[in-house]
């Protein structure tokens, strides 16, 4: 006879198995289960290629750079950006300008063309003006401010207050000149002083042209303009381009996929906290200041209106009011990261691009020529006055290279993920090729005269269309003109041109250049 404790461990070793089969029959029914419905649910999607399990198609981000090596393939950014703008356009050869990715499990449609574009988000605005919940964005921005935020009554109030407050302070307006062309004083004055001391290797206009640019969102939103050689803002503002780069063109893509990779404590995973840390307690210590200081019938900028705007709702017992210091928080974020980034990086691709087509750039031979930059605004600003935005109507071929540089290195190229609010039915579109070929003169008519094309939408259309439009045109307008209204641009002797297609991450910025610069007597 066996003992009655072997027969009690047998019995519990039968059962133990018995639950596990059980338990491995259960979850495999329950996979099919979902696995069909979900076949079911995704049976009228648009064609695309074919997911990998679980990671969707961003697998490539898995296989560890030594393989990539090993098997030919670079893991550098170079192939991120084929992957991302470049493939995506081959795919839509492919597929149509309607098709499916997979981030994990969750489906992807991507749009590709104009007019799959503005019938989505102009002709339907109130069904694909919302964003999706993207988990790394989630993580870090809690869906709240302007950009991220979800399509709703909280949204359009938040925006619609700033917008109004940034307008009674010049945003779009001639007025607002000074505080751009103060910027462009200083970035004159130290460009020249670079360049001598560099010997002939060249200035990186990055630094220069970043914080100009930042300083005139800061002095709206936050009352202050910082010092270019302000070591801590130099900082930021490297942690800001560096941080945008990992979000999308890096493994911290997987974050997406597996939320809790965000908190590993090591690699890009680390370091994208860093960033997010050290921005977070700039801009914090800023709003504190303000809160401390705050005087209400003397509003200095943004920051002081929001807060009085708190202390208003508060007054009339609105105790559910969306406008909460945490909710400014995030609002300054965004203006911060998207006033300065996007703007520094088109000034960067215009001023690359008349460095490479030196026969846009110059002065012609001929007395005046409507195809030479310089030559134009010679002829209509002179060497010595200062540039407006009333020069804007005379300068057509100026203004079309600035929106042909636009046009080739679209800084946000894969646009914020919009997200339809119910379920929607696209049109099938005729296929889309991309003119690469630079040639300011394809916005111009027979006569000379600035075309406005429809299909030309840098910032956007539709309800989510760019906050700062009108004043990044302004930005980019007064410093690209101010720039080579005094200075010719030329890359160092010997030095090759950087490549074209970029870095890649939330938007597109050059790769590092250095300039050469000659004041133009």
């Amino acid at each position: 006879m066996f003992p009655l404790s072997v027969l009690e461990h047998v019995s519990s070793s039968v059962l133990s198995y018995a639950n596990i089969v059980a338990l491995i029959v259960f979850l495999l029914v329950y996979y099919l289960v979902h696995f069909y419905q979900r076949q079911r649910e995704l049976a009228n999607i648009p064609p695309g290629p074919k997911p990998w399990p679980i990671v969707g198609n961003f697998g490539g981000f898995l296989i560890p750079s030594f393989i990539q090596r090993r098997f030919g393939q670079s893991s550098n950014s170079t192939d991120t950006v084929r992957s991302a703008i470049v493939v995506l356009t081959e795919q839509a050869n492919v597929y149509g300008n309607v098709f499916s990715l997979f981030v994990g499990s969750q489906l992807i449609v991507v749009l590709n063309g104009y007019e799959v574009v503005k019938d989505a988000l102009s002709n339907h605005p109130e069904v694909f003006s919302d964003r999706p919940e993207i988990p790394t964005v989630t993580i870090m921005t809690k869906r709240k401010g302007i950009v991220f935020a979800p399509y709703g009554p909280v949204w359009k109030k938040q925006r619609r207050f700033c917008l109004g407050i940034l307008r009674n302070f010049g945003l779009g307006k001639v007025s607002f000149e000074p505080c751009i062309l103060q910027g462009l004083a200083t970035v004159k004055t130290e460009l020249l002083r670079l360049n001598e001391e560099s010997g002939g290797a060249g200035v990186d206009l990055s630094p220069l042209i970043s914080n100009a640019v930042s300083n005139v969102i800061c002095s709206m939103v936050l009352g202050q303009r910082f010092h270019h050689e302000d070591s801590e803002f130099r900082t930021l503002l490297s942690l800001m381009d560096r941080g945008l780069e990992i979000c999308v063109n890096s493994p911290a893509v997987l974050i997406n996929v597996f939320p809790l990779l965000y908190y590993l404590p090591f690699g890009v995973f680390k370091e994208l906290r860093q960033v997010e840390g050290d921005i977070t307690e700039f801009l914090k210590r800023i709003i504190a200041h303000h809160r401390e200081t705050l005087d209400p019938e003397n509003p200095r900028d943004l920051v002081d209106m929001y807060l009085k705007e708190m202390l208003v709702q508060q007054a009339a017992g609105e105790e559910d009011s969306s406008f909460t210091e945490d909710y400014l928080f995030y609002i300054v974020g965004d203006l911060f990261i998207a006033g300065t980034d996007t703007t520094t990086n088109s000034v960067l691709w215009i001023l690359l691009y008349m460095v490479l087509y030196p026969n846009i750039q110059g002065k012609s031979n001929r007395p005046f020529s409507p195809f030479f930059v310089q030559a134009e605004i010679d002829n209509v600003v002179g060497r010595h006055r200062v540039p407006s935005m009333t020069d804007k109507g005379s300068l057509p071929f100026t203004e079309a290279t600035i929106m042909e540089v636009q046009r080739l290195t679209a800084v946000v190229p894969l646009a914020i993920p919009h997200m339809s609010s119910e379920v929607t039915l696209f049109p099938k579109e005729q296929l889309f090729y991309p003119i690469y070929r630079f040639n300011p003169e394809r916005f111009l008519d027979d006569d000379g005269k600035l075309l406005k094309k429809e299909c030309f939408i840098p910032f956007g259309i539709g309800r989510r269309v760019c906050m700062g439009e009108q004043l990044a045109k302004m930005e980019l307008f007064l410093m690209v003109i101010s720039l080579l209204q005094a200075f010719k641009f030329r890359l160092p002797e010997g030095t090759p041109p950087p490549p074209l297609h970029g870095r890649f991450g939330l938007t597109l910025a050059p790769y590092p250049y250095t300039v050469c610069v000659t004041t133009r007597s």
